[in-house]
């Protein structure tokens, strides 16, 4: 006996992302091992996907019998061949009669999870989104968006594959070797499309407050109620600019658009920077906000502007979070680094939810108290970007901490072979790994490099781009798998992508190169 735990209808490309969620949180919720996870809502994005494009519209009936999972499509017209045969090869089952689509997936024995819970929580799931509601409330802005949306349909399409292949699902069953071009050319695409939306949508929203703004001028001679309503569209634009504005920035740290600038950045001053910020955060609420440094270094090399926006990201959220109590931020020393904590006594998350929170949009059902899903999946990026690590533990009712752990002090690495055919480049790098490198090797061109590279154990190559007969492109080739290379060049190009990093010759300080031997040592382990 099946029992039925929520229905939905897939009319669009919006429709299949959401009822691939609803597949994943049921197959979560059932017990199912991860990458059963993974392929039922691989199958239903299959199979929904098929139907949109054939411009019929999927009813899907999510259920639970004793032994497995049971997904039901009804169509309104065809069985798409393509759908149901890409969604038969995930499933356990896969059986048609004639619009009927009928799928399971075993379940794990023993294990009997409240059907009741289940069903609460898919329908937590199926409320309208934010965009949704932005959308009724500001018809010429979304306007606009779905316009965008249209024309860019086929792009989705594909950053849709592209994040699949991301989660290794394409590897798994052996397509990567045939799309992965075609990703990369999606990648490049999501990322001209972002930069139209930014032209596209922030300058109308930024009018729109603007103007709204005025209107809520006391002199505007508005009444109580159209104050009312001015203030409404002020927020809903308000929140779309944010949303749009997160959008941007995990674009770009997903395609690694943004440019590090390490430098010694003075923790006192930053702490101080942030109590600034968060003190409006607060007001009004009671809630206690105390930043501390317990014997932590009195600076740390990393990227100040990143730093910065990590922690205002962990602290706005705590304080959202937080009802009454304190929110606390704490820096103190680590072994190879600090550790920064910021920990907070508001709602919590439950257990299984911890790891869900850092998937961009993703919200802790029952949970929402605005924001765009996008924060703590931006601040992850930006902590692995400075070769650090975000994690999360928290209980229900009891609270939250988030830690994020950097590494600091300068690395030690063996051998370095610095390749530049200019003796006074070579001699500003060798004298900015003094302390760095316990044995450092000149090369002219990269003939002579690969020679040393050859000739003995070298742990780190710094080569040019423009040497003369083998330059450093040529290098590249030829270096072992495993030995890490930066490129320092005086031309503006692109990483090489045999290179752990590039460094512009007229942007070289010791801080930067620091930096850099530092991620590429811990890339290579």
């Amino acid at each position: 006996m099946t029992t039925e735990l929520a229905t939905f209808h897939v009319r669009d490309l919006a429709g299949v992302f959401a009822a691939r969620r609803l597949g994943r949180e049921l197959a979560a919720e059932l017990d199912l091992d991860h990458q059963d996870q993974v392929r039922v809502a691989t199958a239903i994005s299959e199979i929904s996907r098929s139907a949109i494009t054939f411009g019929q519209t999927a009813f899907i009936a999510f259920g639970a019998a004793p032994d497995s999972l049971v997904l039901t499509v009804t169509l309104t017209g065809e069985l798409p061949e393509e759908g149901a045969v890409a969604a038969g090869r995930l499933m356990d089952t896969a059986v048609a009669d004639g619009k009927v689509f009928r799928m399971t997936k075993r379940r794990p024995h023993g294990v009997t999870p409240d059907l009741g819970t289940v069903r609460q929580r898919l329908a937590a799931m199926l409320p309208e989104s934010t965009l949704d509601e932005l959308r009724r409330n500001n018809e010429d802005l979304i306007a606009a968006l779905e316009d965008l949306r249209k024309q860019k349909e086929q792009l989705l399409e594909l950053s849709a594959e592209l994040e699949e292949t991301n989660r290794g699902v394409v590897a798994l069953y052996g397509e990567l070797d045939q799309k992965s071009e075609q990703l990369r050319a999606a990648s490049e695409s999501k990322d001209r499309f972002w930069a139209n939306v930014s032209h596209e949508l922030r300058t109308p929203l930024n009018s729109v407050i603007g103007l709204t703004r005025l209107l809520a001028d006391p002199a505007g001679g508005l009444g109580s109620e159209q104050l009312y309503q001015v203030e409404l569209i002020r927020n809903a634009s308000g929140t779309l600019l944010t949303l749009v504005n997160d959008l941007l920035d995990v674009a770009k740290a997903e395609s690694g658009q943004l440019v590090l600038d390490p430098s010694q950045v003075s923790l006192p001053a930053l702490l101080a920077t942030l109590r600034g910020l968060i003190k409006p955060m607060a007001e009004g609420k009671p809630v206690e906000v105390v930043v501390s440094l317990e014997e932590a270094p009195a600076t740390i090399l990393t990227d100040e502007v990143a730093l910065t926006a990590i922690l205002r990201n962990l602290l706005s959220n705590a304080i959202k979070y937080t009802d009454s109590g304190e929110v606390k931020l704490t820096v103190r020393p680590a072994p190879d680094g600090i550790e920064i904590q910021v920990s907070d006594t508001g709602t919590g998350i439950p257990a299984g939810q911890i790891e869900r929170v850092f998937e961009e949009f993703y919200q802790v059902p029952g949970a929402r108290r605005g924001g765009t899903g996008l924060g703590l999946p931006y601040a992850r990026r930006l902590a692995r970007l400075l070769d650090g690590e975000l994690t999360l533990t928290s209980e229900p009712g009891r609270g939250t901490t988030a830690v994020l752990c950097l590494p600091d002090g300068l690395p030690s690495v063996g051998t370095v072979v610095v390749a530049d055919d200019d003796p006074g480049m070579r001699q500003v790098v060798t004298s900015m790994l003094t302390g760095i490198a316990s044995r450092v090797i000149e090369a002219e061109d990269g003939t002579q490099a690969l020679s040393a590279v050859t000739a003995g154990d070298v742990d780190l190559v710094l080569a040019d781009l423009g040497m003369p007969g083998m330059d450093g492109n040529m290098l590249l080739e030829r270096l072992p798998d495993g030995l890490p290379a930066i490129i320092i060049t005086g031309l503006d190009v692109a990483p090489p992508p045999r290179a752990a990093g590039l460094l512009r010759k007229d942007q070289l300080t010791p801080e930067r190169l620091t930096f850099a031997i530092r991620r590429a040592i811990r890339a290579a382990r």
